[in-house]
């Protein structure tokens, strides 16, 4: 009887072992299998420079991280984060765009949005909390101050009207170089805070999303445009947004100076003088919204200004049975590759100078890869643009000369940036300053 019951007892504790076996090992297997491709991801990010933050990024307290892993799934551009060793850490940090869904959504905590260190970034201005320049009375408002989005560009232009508001508002009169998000923004908070204001652009209204493609959808978020109220329907178009701007021009007589390219800023004992093509300006206070573009880059290469070369591109619907090239490898080429690949009958050549592409946000690196495995995008990468000739244009490869049928040639080397006319004024790059009292 004993040895009956030893037998049972000992055979239960086996079917235990089995099954607890069976729960265990395909797990282990899958965590190491996970842990592998991670690593793998890892590996290729550095490879590539896509694991270094530019920006805005997740910054960790790996004490109170404890592993769920929720940020990862919440993360629109795909795997800027990943789990190792069951800690959250960065894996494409040049992807991330400052969103913040990861650290909304860490429930303990663990997770913040920031800048890191920005010491030695000689393209970040320094800036207070308030985002007041080193400059008494400059502010910074938008991607000028090395943050991204259309959502994060409206808050600041809004609250750098309010760090204006609080200081002075008898004899203020604020500056306010351009009419994108940052811009705009700032020009309705003062109407609302009846503060008298001027606002140029060098361009037309609506500032850097002009420049956007047609269609092209842009991630908003909610939030609150002063007047006009929340902006909540997450994404938004081209269309949309400058739809709504024409309505709070009109609604809230926001009278933009269009063509009116700022050219120096001088400081006066009261205030400032901004000198512009068409005339100058006296403030108290400037709000830079001028965003990170500037003037396009030319390539300086012989045909580039033939007729048939842009730096924009505005309606993909308008080239059909054309041979195209797109120069460069950012999103913005990338999205015009992609655009003009979908119109009957183009042909769409990629040349971009470096090994493989770089920081594209996560939808853009799926499409486009899409796009070149059907073969309808051909990329070269590690390639230049020689030539632009009526007919054809040449590339060098390798050593190597490439020349193609052409109709259309569109360069999207980035902008030149206004980094020169800051430092005239005396902006300082680099280091926070510390808040003023």
């Amino acid at each position: 009887m004993d040895i009956l019951n030893i037998n049972e007892t000992l055979a239960t504790i086996i079917l235990a072992a089995i099954i607890v076996l069976s729960v265990l090992i395909p797990y282990y297997i899958k965590k190491q299998k996970n842990a592998r491709k991670m690593a793998e991801k890892i590996d290729e990010a550095k490879k590539t420079g896509r694991s270094k933050p530019f920006s805005r990024h997740p910054q960790f307290n790996v004490n109170a991280c404890i592993g769920i892993g929720i940020c990862t799934r919440v993360c629109p551009e795909g795997d800027v984060l990943g789990l190792v060793k069951g800690k959250v850490a960065i894996v494409k940090g040049a992807s991330c765009i400052g969103i913040g869904e990861c650290a909304r959504e860490c429930p303990v905590g663990a997770i913040s949005i920031g800048m890191g260190d920005i010491s030695t970034r000689e393209d970040i201005p320094q800036l207070s909390e308030n985002l007041e320049t080193n400059i008494p009375g400059i502010y910074i408002a938008g991607e000028l101050g090395g943050i991204s989005l259309v959502k994060n560009a409206i808050a600041q232009g809004r609250e750098a009207v309010d760090a204006i508001f609080t200081q002075s508002v008898e004899n203020t009169h604020v500056m306010i170089v351009g009419s994108g998000p940052a811009g705009m923004s700032a020009a309705l908070r003062c109407v609302e805070k009846k503060i008298p204001y001027t606002i140029i652009d060098q361009t037309s209204a609506g500032g850097t999303i002009l420049q956007y493609p047609r269609k092209k959808m842009t991630l908003v978020q909610n939030v609150e445009l002063p007047l006009y109220g929340i902006l909540d329907k997450g994404i938004y178009s081209k269309e949309e947004l400058l739809e709504i701007w024409k309505k709070v021009q009109k609604q809230f007589s926001i009278d933009v100076k269009e063509s009116f390219k700022l050219e120096s800023i001088k400081i006066q004992e009261k205030g400032f003088i901004s000198k512009t093509i068409n005339g100058e300006f006296e403030s108290t206070h400037v709000i830079l919204a001028l965003g990170r573009r500037g003037t396009p880059r030319k390539l300086g290469v012989q045909g580039e200004d033939k007729s048939k070369v842009s730096y924009k591109l505005i309606d993909a619907s308008s080239y059909q049975e054309k041979n195209i090239l797109i120069v460069g490898g950012g999103d913005s080429a990338v999205e015009a590759a992609i655009g003009m690949a979908h119109q009957y009958g183009n042909k769409v050549i990629m040349s971009y100078r470096k090994e493989n592409f770089f920081r594209l946000k996560s939808r853009n690196e799926t499409q486009i890869e899409e796009m070149m495995n059907k073969g309808h995008v051909k990329v070269h990468f590690s390639s230049n643009l020689m030539n632009i000739e009526d007919d054809s244009v040449i590339l060098k490869q390798d050593q190597n000369e490439i020349k193609m049928d052409n109709d259309y040639v569109f360069i999207f080397a980035g902008g030149i940036p206004p980094y020169a006319l800051l430092k005239d004024v005396g902006i300082k790059f680099g280091s926070k300053v510390e808040n003023k009292v």
